[in-house]
């Protein structure tokens, strides 16, 4: 029986390119020469700090930019509340999305069941896997997923006769 996986994963690598480029840009700008904005990541965590709200909403650009010029979809971010840090600076924590969450997982089943396409739709942990008789199935179903207004970015693995 055909069946392939619905899955969102970031490449990590890339994203840590990504900051380099930006810490690298950070330094050579003018507008950032004498501040003490930074970038670090831990694990699926991103850090911001910034001397100001203005130059933080700088470093989310310059995330952004660099990012889609790593191939890696910004929208898998998830951008926490700002906070005050010591000596009148902000910082900012970021997620980086991995897996699709028990929630857009619950939607995303309901939402393909109810289109009435003649496939089938299991969770696995953070993934999803669809199986349906026929590869058109499944093909419909890949373009009605992208098709979903999905605030992360998705992929489709592991396409299987």
């Amino acid at each position: 029986m055909p069946s392939f996986d619905i899955v969102s994963k970031t490449d990590i690598p890339e994203v840590d390119n990504a900051l380099g480029n930006i810490r690298r840009e950070i330094e050579t700008r003018f507008d950032f020469k004498g501040s003490k904005c930074s970038i670090e990541r831990k694990e699926n965590t991103l850090t911001l700090l910034a001397d100001d709200e203005p130059k933080l909403n700088q470093m989310h650009e310059l995330l952004k930019i660099h990012l889609t010029r790593r191939k890696v979809d910004p929208s898998a971010l998830d951008f926490k509340t700002l906070e005050r840090a010591s000596g009148d600076t902000v910082r900012q924590e970021i997620i980086v999305k991995q897996g699709i969450e028990k929630e857009l997982a619950k939607r995303l089943v309901k939402d393909i069941k109810d289109s009435k396409l003649k496939v089938q739709v299991a969770i696995q942990g953070d993934e999803l896997r669809v199986s349906g008789k026929k590869r058109d199935d499944l093909q419909e179903a890949i373009a009605f997923v992208k098709g979903l207004k999905v605030d992360q970015p998705l992929q489709y693995l592991n396409f299987r006769d």
